[in-house]
């Protein structure tokens, strides 16, 4: 039996949450998310706080009862805070511009590359950093993850674009030959 999925998630101020026919609806001041978990869970709203529980003892039903959880608590920090992630363009010649809907990145092809960003992500731009944020904490995680897929980084100079908190393991270059 899932530990998390048995305890209640507390509903924050100024937040609504209404579950209908397996549809969880959460409603905040930044906007509104809703999942469609089917009949795997039985979400039941006392007052200030949720309630999940699984509607049998099946693989599918345990498994989503955990899972119901925390996609209810980050819906819930969503709505109130919002999430964000940071990128960062590292290499001689990396730039990015904002372009219409989307981002133009000059990451070292013989072509600016154009990244539209879907609605829900809100991206803004300062010198080579790339700052995403949004109500959805997959949706946004999912656009970043997508940028730094453009270009990776490096192991040896550590080029491309990165996660501003992301360690990236550098290999030693070769080594020049002493005494030829």
């Amino acid at each position: 039996m899932s530990r998390l999925g048995k305890k209640p998630v507390k509903i924050a101020n100024d937040t609504s949450v209404v579950f209908d026919h397996g549809l969880l609806i959460v409603k905040g001041p930044k906007g509104e998310l809703n999942h469609n978990f089917g009949d795997l869970v039985k979400i039941e709203i006392k007052g200030e706080e949720v309630f999940i529980d699984r509607t049998g003892d099946t693989g599918p039903e345990r498994a989503i009862q955990g899972t119901a959880y925390a996609l209810l608590r980050n819906m819930m920090t969503g709505v109130t805070e919002g999430f964000k992630k940071s990128l960062e363009l590292i290499g001689v010649g990396f730039r990015v511009a904002k372009k219409d809907k989307g981002i133009e990145l000059a990451i070292g092809f013989s072509h600016p590359v154009y990244f539209a960003v879907p609605e829900g992500v809100e991206c803004t731009i300062e010198k080579n950093f790339i700052h995403l944020s949004g109500i959805d904490k997959q949706l946004v995680g999912e656009v970043a993850a997508n940028i730094r897929k453009l270009k990776k980084p490096e192991p040896y100079k550590g080029k491309g674009i990165k996660y501003v908190d992301e360690k990236i393991r550098r290999k030693a270059g070769k080594a020049g030959k002493a005494g030829a």
